[in-house]
Parts: C-alpha cells; sequence; structure tokens
C-alpha cells in the first residue's frame, strides 16, 4: 500500500470511528498527534485521539459522519492533507450538557505525517472547536 492510500485507510478507520483497533495498523509505534484546540489539548498520541473521536461518535454524537472535501498528498515532505465536514447532532448520552438536539456542521483538516515505511508517525488536527461547540449549544 503507497503512503497516501495508507493515509487514507488511516482517515475513513478514524473518521468512521473505529477506534484504535481498526487504526493501529495504519499508524507506527508511538505516533503522536497534536492539536491546537480546547477539546483536544490533553491528547498527545493518534492512539488516545482515535479512541476519542470513537467514544464521541458513540455517545453524544451517535450517528455522527463525515464527507472529505479534498485531499492530496505532498511527496516531499510525506505529508497527506484531508479537508472534510463533520457533521453531528448531540442526541445521545453524555457530552459536557445534556442532549441539546442541535446540530454541528464544522471543517476540519487532518495533516498526516508518513514514515519511509508508510505508516502514519504523526496527525495534526486544525479546527475551530469553539464554532463547533457553540453549534452544538456546549458552550
Amino acid at each position: 500500500m503507497d503512503k497516501f492510500d495508507n493515509a487514507t485507510a488511516f482517515f475513513h478507520a478514524c473518521e468512521g470511528l473505529e477506534g484504535w483497533s481498526g487504526c493501529r495498523k495504519y499508524v507506527s509505534d508511538g505516533a503522536r498527534f497534536t492539536a491546537q484546540c480546547e477539546p483536544l489539548v490533553e491528547i498527545d498520541t493518534i492512539e488516545q485521539y482515535s479512541e476519542w473521536m470513537a467514544g464521541l461518535g458513540k455517545g453524544p454524537l451517535a450517528g455522527c459522519g463525515y464527507k472529505i472535501n479534498a485531499s492530496s498528498f505532498d511527496e516531499k515532505t510525506d505529508t497527506a492533507l484531508f479537508y472534510a465536514t463533520f457533521t453531528g447532532k448531540h442526541s445521545g448520552e453524555g457530552g459536557p450538557v445534556p442532549a441539546t438536539g442541535k446540530t454541528t456542521n464544522s471543517h476540519y483538516v487532518y495533516a498526516l505525517k508518513m514514515n519511509d515505511s508508510g505508516l502514519v508517525e504523526e496527525l495534526t488536527k486544525i479546527w475551530n472547536a469553539p464554532w463547533a461547540l457553540a453549534e452544538l449549544g456546549w458552550v
């Protein structure tokens, strides 16, 4: 599997709420996660992030989904980019407040740095979390 195919498979596994069990085969040991947004400041590995996503999608935002708007691969930097829109409605159990019934359509970008073996070694998520949280009625 080439690097972009592997990055794409990882993206679908993570956003498809497969958790770490569905993502680990696409990821190098100890792979890092970074994001400059409040809900994710304590998460620093892709394993933790994939489990956070799975919990979100099976709890407060059950039935959520995503759509890829654009994707690309930069061979010079071994970086895959995925620009997508996440859609979720707070109708499930959990979250910072009781179910609001409100929906978010939140844009975000994954920047996936691939290693020489074709595995994800770092994920940077670019996301306007305050926008999404406000749409859901969580702030």
